[in-house]
């Protein structure tokens, strides 16, 4: 092969192998397929272009230690400069601000009957073992007082029928 067609075969390589990157990382995110194509085809730039294989394997290694120097500095740095609070999502989800976790004690109400305290169009409160709950239907009106039946609870969604 003439050295004018390995010079643009690495050149290819190693430019496919970059948009292969740029794939992965805007379309398909992950590391699948494109990233490991990616992968290859820039190591196959390298060992293309180098003049021999152990200049190649030598830039190749000194370029992972020094991407894992330059990680491991980096962190530190982000660490003792707090910017990892720039970085990451500080808000705490209190229930006073109205978050509210799923209650694992709502699945025990499968399947009991109870008495609707207000009228249910489709959302509203019944009562279910004396504790007053808020219920939905799944779609029809319940008049107040009418007695009704919990059919599935699903997280803090607790969903009746009329009996």
């Amino acid at each position: 092969m003439s050295p004018a067609l390995v010079n643009w075969l690495a050149f290819l390589a190693f430019l496919l192998g970059l948009i292969a990157f740029l794939l992965e990382i805007f379309v398909f995110p992950g590391f699948g397929v494109a990233g490991i194509a990616g992968v290859i085809l820039v190591g196959w730039g390298i060992f293309l272009i180098a003049v021999d294989v152990t200049q190649a394997t030598a830039a190749l290694v000194l370029a992972v230690v020094a991407t894992i120097v330059i990680l491991i500095v980096g962190l530190r740095l982000m660490s003792r400069y707090n910017m990892w609070y720039r970085l990451t999502l500080q808000n705490k989800q209190q229930n006073d601000e109205g978050y509210v976790a799923p209650a694992p004690e709502l699945s025990l109400y499968a399947g009991k009957e109870g008495v609707a305290l207000t009228p249910l169009r489709p959302a509203g409160s019944a009562e279910l073992d004396g504790r007053r709950l808020d219920v939905v239907t799944e779609g029809e009106f319940i008049p107040k007082g009418r007695p009704v039946k919990v059919i599935k609870v699903e997280g803090t969604r607790v969903v009746v029928k009329e009996i």
